[in-house]
């Protein structure tokens, strides 16, 4: 058998089917409402994030569950026309993950979803082999039992973890003590800390769990950071926002490219908060991944939103 081949990104994590669904107005309970256009769409956390670091010259590895439907053969092709590299566990007689995602004329999104309880990867479906022959390691902590399997062979082999995490899952602290780079959407420093300042919360976040960096995204107004020794506020960029789904999942894409070109950590989060304002100019969570020229080219041209943070407190 020949050596699994080392790639730049693994990414362990959800992949997901979006119906997208575009309204001139969110519906009103009981009402009737036009829609523009829907369309089936590859999405999912991890499995967005691997997909941008491969189209930026990245080489990325996926490991996910899927069903055995219509859906997983979208993934499938999607990956294949990639070129990336995938280990998918598939569940006979499961439907994949789905999501419907209405999103209005101003861009803002509602995300109905669905995950069957089978789709769960276990600890016991991974391989070491696929975790150490990365220079980086991606989870978003859905199915607990089974990143944090990956975060310590990650570890003990001296492969950095980022965990993009939007809830408070069931084992999350085991799962935490392995993380280096811990970006969380905007409340989750608050929910582990008891103390909605951020300024407060994220500090106490990484001296709580040893990570080397704590994050949230803000939205639009771009993320907060703590190193350790200072803060780093990175204001978003005005775009004509056409959806915002997949913005975070595009972030985490940016900052892992960032991280593994060994870049500062302002320009960092200046090209994740680039990329992810891209995204948002078309539509579904993978529509507006683009050249890692053009991202450069809208941190160089590009107007910043003001910043909601004073970090000089």
């Amino acid at each position: 058998m020949n050596p699994l081949p080392k790639v730049d990104l693994v990414g362990v994590g959800l992949n997901a089917t979006d119906t997208l669904i575009r309204l001139p107005h969110y519906p009103a309970l009981g009402s009737k409402v036009e829609f523009r256009s829907a369309d089936i769409l590859p999405g999912g956390q991890v499995a967005t994030a691997v997909a941008a670091c491969q189209q930026w010259g990245l080489r990325t590895r996926y490991v996910g569950k899927i069903g055995d439907d219509s859906a997983a053969a979208i993934h499938r092709a999607e990956f294949d026309r990639l070129g990336v590299e995938t280990h998918l566990v598939t569940v006979s007689g499961c439907a994949s993950q789905q999501a419907v995602i209405l999103v209005d004329d101003a861009g803002e999104r509602t995300v109905l979803w669905k995950r069957d309880n089978g789709l769960t990867l276990q600890p016991g479906e991974l391989q070491r082999e696929w975790i150490i022959n990365a220079r980086a390691l991606h989870v978003d902590g859905h199915d607990t039992a089974a990143a944090v399997v990956a975060a310590g062979w990650a570890r003990d082999a001296g492969v950095p973890v980022i965990a993009d995490l939007d809830d408070l899952y069931p084992g999350v602290e085991t799962l935490l003590g392995k993380i280096d780079y811990l970006i969380t959407s905007r409340d989750i420093p608050g929910r582990l800390t008891g103390e909605p300042d951020l300024r407060q919360s994220l500090p106490a976040v990484r001296t709580r769990y040893g990570c080397r960096l704590t994050a949230a995204t803000l939205g639009h107004e771009g993320v907060l950071a703590w190193d350790g020794s200072r803060f780093h506020n990175a204001p978003a960029f005005q775009v004509k926002t056409l959806d915002t789904t997949g913005a975070g999942d595009i972030f985490h894409a940016g900052f892992i490219y960032g991280l593994l070109q060994a870049w500062p950590m302002p320009r960092q989060l200046d090209f994740a908060c680039a990329a992810a304002a891209l995204n948002c100019t078309a539509a579904g969570a993978r529509g507006g991944i683009q050249s890692v020229e053009n991202i450069e080219a809208l941190i160089a041209t590009g107007t910043r939103i003001a910043s909601a943070f004073d970090i000089s407190i």
